[in-house]
């Protein structure tokens, strides 16, 4: 929106040009994104509290979290509301990813909010069932990768829904540029050709798996949404650089045009996690809940897969990897020899157990998460 107004001004005032410039919005995207947290925050946080929507916590978990049982929770409509708020200001609103990423976030944020919803207003602890978060979950990411296999690097792109649908019962015959390809970080000429199907299965892959990794990593105050805000801003650059023909040339990576807007968005989550964390920091006074946890989550595998860094994200969100797997072997485990591995699953509550204070799992997590993402960025000129 004020991106439309800066145009329109741009014809009589010069100055105005710039706020074309994506790196300004984006950094005026996190700021807006952080002021907008900051206002709603204590009053959204007032609301849940006064509608008793509060935090239950588990009887088997660490004896310190007990004090935490009736924190608002559901949290996470704070971030949605900063996020999109921000993206409509700043973001170039005919930009086709702007509106896949926004549309996949929301689409998360809604299953979340149902469940969240279900489980402390309702008093149902199973909330939403497994089955049923999981197949709406299925059903957003695999419309979110059908619409990508086009949308990013479709050789002839449809321009109209019976284009599109023609070129479904075709079995996708326009095939797939290079742009399809899965990028393997520090080669500059290592890439493996995925073909339709497998761009759609990667993709699906990487949102459904990357909003349940964050939220089973969200068990600790403020150890899910710095990780986030770090890998936004290290996604945000990949964008910036897809995007950019000269830079996308110069180091090595397929151009895909508009990808650089994701910039934007990227800029409102990193700021948007930041107000976040204002009211999330230890001791919290409110809880993400699966409605941020699952958007943000699938926030970052849309953006990944947009500007072709699934990899870089499996990288850079080491720790949400961690925190997945722990479970896996912990379940995988128990099913099949009766043992546990870890002293509790996710692996932050196994060093709970082990006498590690709760702000020194989250700290020394953010550090790891740092350093993983660094070490992202620098495949970008290591290749």
């Amino acid at each position: 929106m004020l991106l439309l107004a800066a145009e329109y001004l741009e014809q009589h005032v010069r100055a105005f040009n710039v706020f074309s410039y994506i790196t300004l919005r984006a950094v005026l995207a996190c700021m807006t994104a952080l002021v907008i947290s900051f206002i709603i925050g204590p009053r959204m946080i007032g609301w849940l509290t006064r509608m008793k929507i509060g935090q239950s916590v588990r009887d088997d978990g660490p004896r310190t979290h007990l004090a935490k049982a009736g924190t608002p929770t559901m949290g996470g409509a704070l971030l949605l509301v900063s996020i999109v708020v921000t993206t409509l200001l700043w973001g170039n609103l005919a930009n086709r990813f702007v509106w896949a990423v926004l549309l996949v976030t929301l689409g998360f944020g809604l299953v979340g909010w149902i469940d969240d919803w279900r489980k402390v207003v309702y008093r149902n602890p199973k909330g939403l069932s497994a089955r049923a978060k999981f197949f709406w979950q299925s059903l957003i990411g695999l419309t979110a990768s059908i619409y990508l296999a086009f949308s990013v690097s479709a050789t002839d792109t449809p321009q109209s829904a019976r284009q599109f649908l023609e070129w479904v019962q075709s079995g996708f015959s326009a095939g797939l540029s290079a742009r399809a390809d899965l990028i393997v970080p520090f080669f500059k000429t290592v890439s493996y050709p995925l073909g339709v199907w497998g761009f759609i299965v990667l993709t699906y892959l990487v949102i459904v798996g990357t909003s349940n990794a964050v939220n089973l990593t969200d068990g600790l105050d403020g150890l899910a949404i710095m990780p986030t805000v770090m890998i936004a801003g290290g996604l945000g650059i990949f964008a910036y650089v897809i995007g950019n023909a000269i830079f996308a040339r110069y180091l090595g990576f397929p151009i895909i045009p508009g990808a650089s807007e994701v910039a934007v968005i990227c800029g409102a989550i990193a700021g948007a996690g930041l107000g976040f964390l204002w009211f999330n920091a230890y001791p919290a006074e409110v809880f993400m809940g699966d409605v941020g946890a699952l958007a943000l989550g699938a926030a970052l595998g849309t953006i990944a897969v947009i500007v072709r860094q699934e990899i870089v994200l499996l990288i850079m969100g080491g720790v949400f990897v961690v925190e997945t797997l722990s479970v896996m072997i912990q379940v995988g485990s128990f099913k099949l020899t009766g043992r546990r591995v870890f002293r509790m699953a996710p692996i932050h509550h196994h060093f709970e157990l082990k006498g590690w204070k709760e702000n020194q799992v989250v700290v020394r997590f953010w550090i790891i998460t740092m350093l993983l993402v660094l070490f992202g960025l620098s495949t970008l000129k290591l290749r």
